[in-house]
């Protein structure tokens, strides 16, 4: 981790602070320093540059989390190297941030085996043949729930996962881990430009890997819809980079949306860039979810993605 460019990274800044598990951010140090950064403004840049900051929370990057990304924090690190030492072209940063609450269709509160009323638990996926047998039935929302199982794999090619109960709303797990929040309170300050922040998950009825919209859209919840406006936002950069965790899901799923909805305009595809060490993917006792990743990342390299590491200067 000695790539840092120390002409722009603050005096303040140690790779290792990823490892260090969860501390209080210091945003008054390192906006002080970033003021004193000497940067230009970012709305003066001729080309502009966009990071997409996915669920780079506690809860999947500290060991200690509830649904910890082994290799998440080597990911910080690297990231915020690569980061620092090109801060001063960066124009614009939105950053994710995955949020839960009790009783959402993926958790196990919401479904239970009839015949034990035992609760199903993390990692079990439930399939249409279960729902179809009753092997799981929905708690809440019988016809919804049930109906959404099947448009899961009609439509997205899934079974519905239950996961542990991760980033829940106001607890620790929830939050950026300190350096990332460190990062773009500095990047903000020398750069002079807001972050913009995307909440998701609060859909209690779906589920929502991708930053731009949930799996299937619920019709009682108008957010959960694809958010055309940040899109089109994000995508009015000359470069977008992709980061955070976990690949096999919430980025990967933010690099679909991306894909999907600008299929038909290569040029804006071309803009992509995914940084490839700079994320990992959830372990699974039965499913090699990394695997299943790169299969799709492969395909979007065809398509003009760029696929890149942090190691690689930033043309």
């Amino acid at each position: 981790m000695n790539m840092v460019n120390r002409s722009a990274a603050p005096a303040l800044f140690d790779a290792q602070d990823a490892f260090k598990g969860p501390y209080a951010p210091r945003i008054q140090a390192f906006t002080e320093a970033g003021q004193q950064a000497g940067f230009t403004e970012a709305r003066g840049d001729a080309e502009k540059i966009a990071v997409i900051l996915v669920d780079y929370q506690h809860d999947f990057v500290d060991p200690t989390g509830t649904l910890y990304v082994p290799g998440s924090q080597q990911d910080v690190a690297r990231f915020l190297t690569w980061f620092y030492a090109n801060a001063h072209k960066i124009s614009a940063i939105y950053a994710s941030l995955d949020t839960h609450l009790p009783f959402q269709i993926f958790y196990s509160s919401w479904w239970k085996n009839p015949q034990t009323g035992e609760h199903p638990q993390p990692y079990t996926t439930i399939t249409v043949d279960d729902v179809m047998n009753m092997k799981w039935v929905p708690v809440f929302q019988p016809d919804w729930s049930v109906r959404y199982v099947h448009q899961l794999q009609q439509q997205a090619r899934k079974d519905l996962m239950v996961w542990p109960y991760h980033t829940m709303e106001g607890t620790l797990g929830h939050m950026l881990v300190a350096p990332i929040s460190e990062a773009i309170a500095w990047h903000s300050a020398a750069r002079n430009t807001q972050p913009t922040y995307v909440v998701k998950g609060r859909t209690i009825r779906t589920e929502f890997y991708g930053i731009f919209g949930a799996e299937i859209p619920d019709p009682e919840d108008l957010e959960s819809g694809l958010n055309v406006t940040l899109l089109d936002a994000v995508m009015k950069h000359d470069r977008v980079y992709v980061a955070g965790e976990a690949k096999s899901h919430c980025v990967l799923e933010t690099e679909r949306q991306l894909v999907g909805h600008f299929s038909n305009q290569p040029e804006l595809l071309n803009r992509l860039h995914f940084l490839s060490d700079c994320t990992s993917s959830v372990q699974h006792p039965a499913i090699d979810f990394d695997a299943l990743a790169e299969g799709e990342l492969a395909i979007m390299k065809q398509q003009g993605v760029h696929i890149v590491s942090s190691t690689e200067p930033m043309r």
